[in-house]
């Protein structure tokens, strides 16, 4: 087996991404697993971190949060895989767990099978994309609106109403079926219309085309469509205080509930000061200590989640060579061209 193995590094704060050798992981700690990484996803955060020098201060560092694989090694007290499972994690932030990269180490409790009907790539599509969803929505208060914090198929939501904006986006796709799971009636999306009967197979009960509908009109839209107060707002692309803002008004003031993706721009009393609708800011990463119960819960439930068909992951494209594909699958995303997809890389088919 090779002791050396090909990652993708992002080489200096805002610089170049290079393929290169690096040592592989070997010998995992107990408690985790070493994984042969067949299919990597793209996020957007990848392309952000590099061009505003974001979140990492030590260079180089490997990239990449969305890995599905085979797995190579067992550490010591891991119950439940072996090598050759398939199987899906979220990575972490440290280079040796990263994704763009052939092997990775995880923490085996964050760790799930894939089901027989998906590939590699479709299960790529899901770790972050459904933490973000998940967190938001389900998880209590700092780090979500805490509709469903034990992951329940129980809950009931169905005479309320819920708004996704962003709904085609990787994140609002599994927002959607996280509202759909706990039964809310009303599921009213805000993407482009071309998604429109995709979203509705995912669970949205409405979709109002934003290239058709500005947001200044969304709030008489939305009234037109559900006579129900609405409870949830999820602005999956929050980074635009005009969204923020149309997003807060549609809220209902009795005990309404949003979720940004992005850092607050509302101002003290627009959700932060003594308004009863909360405002929360989602980080969508399933492994920080504060998530650590509640992603230990949706990690064992994933598996079936998926196989009874609650959860159906992102529709997907497959980059050619291998993590030499990387780079300009980034560029495309950063100049907003993808668009309904998830855009996935083959570690192993890096020459």
């Amino acid at each position: 087996m090779p002791s050396e193995q090909k990652a993708l590094f992002l080489e200096s704060k805002q610089g170049r991404f290079v393929v290169s050798s690096t040592p592989k992981p070997t010998s995992p700690p107990a408690g985790e697993l070493i994984v042969k990484i067949q299919a990597t996803a793209l996020n957007p955060a990848d392309w952000k971190i590099q061009a505003f020098g974001v979140i990492y201060e030590k260079y180089p560092v490997i990239l990449g949060y969305d890995i599905a694989g085979d797995v190579e090694e067992v550490g010591e007290g891991v119950v439940g895989f072996q090598k050759g499972d398939r199987v899906f994690f979220q990575a972490d932030f440290l280079n040796e767990y990263a994704g763009f990269q052939q092997y990775a180490r995880v923490r085996a409790d964050f760790v799930a099978h894939i089901p027989k009907q998906l590939s590699y790539s479709q299960a790529a599509s899901i770790p972050l994309g459904m933490a973000t969803a998940a967190l938001g929505l389900y998880v209590n208060q700092p780090s979500g609106i805490g509709l469903n914090p034990l992951f329940e198929s129980s809950k009931d939501y169905s005479g309320q109403a819920a708004l996704v904006i962003g709904g085609s986006t990787s994140v609002g796709q599994y927002v959607i079926q996280l509202l759909r799971y706990i039964k809310f009636g009303h599921i009213i999306t805000y993407a482009s219309g071309h998604h429109s009967e995709y979203l509705k197979s995912l669970g949205a009960t409405h979709c109002i085309d934003r290239k058709q509908v500005p947001l200044t009109q969304l709030p008489e839209v939305v009234k037109k469509l559900t006579a129900k107060p609405v409870k949830v707002v999820y602005d999956v692309t929050s980074e635009d205080i005009e969204s923020q803002s149309v997003g807060y008004g549609i809220l209902t003031d009795d005990d309404g509930r949003m979720v940004l993706a992005a850092e607050s721009k509302l101002q003290d009393g627009d959700g932060n000061g003594n308004s009863k609708k909360t405002v929360v800011r989602v980080f969508g990463f399933i492994l920080l200590p504060v998530n650590d119960e509640f992603g230990k819960i949706m990690y064992k439930k994933l598996n079936k989640l998926i196989e009874d068909g609650h959860l159906v992951p992102n529709r997907v494209e497959d980059l050619p060579n291998g993590l030499g594909g990387i780079v300009d699958g980034l560029e495309r995303s950063k100049k907003d061209q993808v668009s309904g997809v998830k855009l996935i890389a083959h570690p192993q088919d890096t020459s």
